[in-house]
Formats: C-alpha cells, structure tokens, sequence
C-alpha cells in the first residue's frame, strides 16, 4: 500500500470532523478579531492602543524607572530655564511667600529665617528653610564671607525643624547649587527631609 492511501471510514469521518473544528475556529477568530478593529476609528487609536499593548509587556519597576526618567529630564530642563535668570534680581515666589502674598504652611519663622514645608515632598517630612533677606545669595556658591552668620543660622534652623518634626534621630539637608544640582528657586534655601529610611548614595 502506497503511504496509507486507502484510509477505514472511521479515519475518514475523523479527519473531515477535525478539519470542519479547524475551519471554524479561524473563522471564529476572524470574527473576533474583525469586531475589535471595526472599534477603531482612526490611526490615532489604533497607534495608541498598540503603544499601550507594548507598554503593557514592560515590567512594572521598568515601567516605574521610565517614569522617574521621564520626570528627572523634565526637573533638569526647568533648572536649566530657571538658571538664564539666575542673578536678575527678579522677585521669586520665595520673595513672595516671605511677603505673605503666597500661602504657606509655616513650621518655623524667626527675624532671619523662614521655614514651611514644600508642596512636593520627597518624605513624609520635607521643609525648606529660607533666608528673609536675600542679600546676593542666590545659591551657595555666591556665599562670601560676609554670608557666615545667616548661613549658620540656617543650618542651625535645621536642628530646629528637624526637633520640632520629630525626626531629630535621622534627617537630611540638602542644598541643590546650580543647574547641574537642578536648582529650581534662585533664592538660597535648605531642603530638610526625613521621616523615612534615608538611601545612600543620594541623588
């Protein structure tokens, strides 16, 4: 017998059954898959619905690392915007909240100084703490001798926020200098962050 051509009836009636199962299983699929784009209106949604489609098999960390990629590029570009001014003179919106003409959750205020908290917060506790006067010290790297006490002042301001917040056991300060930094405030101003398990190295 030549490769079984001669095949029982029982064989025969199998073979059609399984080839009619195949045939309407594609068609099921195209029905399916044909109701699916008849939904689309357009190239927008279908490009859109696809670029969902391949975000959705990217891992949710990578997909968070992507996010926090995408906001650092935007925090770089705004301080590089920001640092054109840089030395204008131009009130900042710290003038203005130092002024009262901006609200402010204040958590300490003195003759010098001025301390609220940020509206961003990095940690359950961040407060920036700010010289009243800003006299020439837009960033630290324009500090002269002249700059010594307020400077102090603010750093022992620190301490104070930081008693007060109760997180005197582990906090953090930091002073973002430049563009580089992505110093946003041309205004010299002390980041005071805890409440949280500090990571190392930062930035």
């Amino acid at each position: 017998m030549r490769g079984r051509a001669l095949r029982s009836p029982i064989e025969k009636l199998i073979s059609a059954a399984m080839a009619a199962m195949a045939s309407f299983s594609l068609l099921r699929n195209y029905a399916v898959t044909a109701r699916a784009f008849s939904n689309l209106d357009t190239p927008q949604t279908v490009f859109r619905d696809f670029v969902n489609y391949k975000r959705s098999l990217i891992p949710l960390q990578s997909r968070r690392s992507l996010s926090h990629v995408g906001a650092t590029n935007n925090e770089e570009d705004a301080a590089k915007a920001v640092a054109v001014n840089a030395d204008s003179g131009t009130p900042t919106i710290f003038d203005k909240i130092i002024a009262k003409e901006i609200s402010s959750t204040i958590v300490y205020e003195d003759e010098k100084v001025l301390a609220f908290r940020d509206i961003n917060p990095q940690a359950p506790v961040h407060v920036l703490i700010i010289p009243k006067l800003r006299d020439g010290l837009t960033m630290l790297g324009k500090a002269e001798a002249k700059h010594g006490e307020i400077l102090s002042h603010l750093l022992y301001t620190a301490k104070i926020v930081a008693e007060k917040e109760g997180i005197l056991d582990g906090f953090r300060v930091v002073i973002n200098n430049g563009p580089d930094a992505c110093q946003s405030v041309y205004h010299l101003h002390l980041h005071v962050l805890g409440g949280r398990q500090m990571k190392w190295p930062p930035g």
